[in-house]
């Protein structure tokens, strides 16, 4: 018997990278085992970003191969485009009647979103994003959100939107989620920063070997290695982070060989490369064989048990606000 509920989603705004395998989706493929899971690509959500609607529709339907490459089971979890389920939308228009602006404006995430985004970048959608991020959640009566302990304050937003709408309609009985503290190593990009599509820093999981083998010679070292012959301090090198996670076996060779100048960073990034190829070998196995007829037919019979489930929810909620049910 599985415990509780977990939805959680991601934007498809490019190819998945490192960074979500370890950040995200080995959580996911974790859970999948112990809760009862909803895995949604967040297309909706990504529109904030500016991004050209054919690259939204291809990232989403690539993104559902990706997981499905990376062992997110269909027959253990619900997988689904959160679009093809527009209750999020009708949801989040009616937690919206309750939601202070004042609660959206002091938000740190449209604070940094607006930064990040430029001027002439608000608008209503990103005002609101929390709003739909409340939605989602409770739209399946989900006990459990998986965040990491700097994300609990933004689940406090949708926890007091949601609150505030059971208040004012107690018929909803909306569920109040609560976190569930997951933990994941912190890879960051190429270039020593953050790993993000917009830096150009990432190593994305559908890449070639060859294409990955290049980002990795182009990874940033430790600087302080400015010869051949200098020792370093793998705690200070880009590439050790990595190694704790693909070279695990290798670990204490590697930072013998750093630390004494045994070691190159050329022979180890090449060990690295070697690490990833066994990592992702299966991956990239599956995910050949994975065809679009496959992935659209997870799309369809997730949207098919999501909106099930959803519909317990908005038949309760109308209910409740006062709207009149169709016969």
């Amino acid at each position: 018997m599985k415990n509780n509920r977990v939805v959680s989603g991601m934007r498809p705004t490019g190819r998945l990278h490192l960074g979500h395998l370890e950040g995200v989706i080995r959580n996911w493929l974790r859970m999948q085992d112990e809760h009862e899971c909803f895995y949604f690509v967040a297309d909706v959500h990504a529109l904030t970003d500016r991004y050209e609607p054919e690259d939204i529709s291809q990232w989403s339907f690539e993104m559902i191969r990706d997981w499905l490459a990376l062992g997110i089971d269909p027959a253990k979890s619900t997988i689904f485009v959160q679009s093809h389920v527009p209750a999020h939308v009708s949801l989040a228009t009616l937690l919206g009647m309750v939601t202070p602006v004042s609660w959206l404006e002091r938000c740190p995430t449209y604070k940094d979103r607006v930064a990040e985004l430029g001027s002439g970048s608000e608008n209503l959608g990103l005002l609101a994003y929390p709003v739909l991020m409340a939605a989602d959640v409770t739209l399946y009566g989900a006990d459990k959100v998986p965040v990491g302990e700097d994300q609990v304050t933004h689940l406090e937003l949708a926890r007091e939107v949601i609150r505030k709408f059971n208040a004012r309609f107690p018929g909803a009985r909306l569920v109040e989620p609560q976190p569930l503290l997951t933990s994941s190593p912190k890879l960051m990009g190429t270039d020593g920063r953050k790993m993000s599509k917009s830096y150009g820093n990432t190593v994305e999981l559908a890449a070639t070997a060859e294409e990955t083998q290049k980002r990795i010679r182009s990874m940033k070292t430790d600087e302080a290695r400015k010869l051949r012959t200098d020792p370093g301090n793998p705690d200070h090198c880009n590439l050790y982070p990595y190694h704790a996670i693909y070279s695990v076996e290798q670990t204490g060779e590697i930072r013998q060989g750093c630390t004494t100048a045994a070691l190159g960073c050329v022979d180890c990034k090449k060990i690295l490369m070697d690490s990833l190829d066994r990592a992702l070998g299966e991956y990239r196995a599956r995910r050949g064989t994975i065809s679009d007829d496959d992935v659209r037919a997870v799309m369809a019979a997730g949207a098919r048990r999501a909106s099930a489930a959803a519909a317990e929810t908005m038949n309760r909620v109308a209910q409740s606000v006062g709207m009149v049910l169709p016969e």
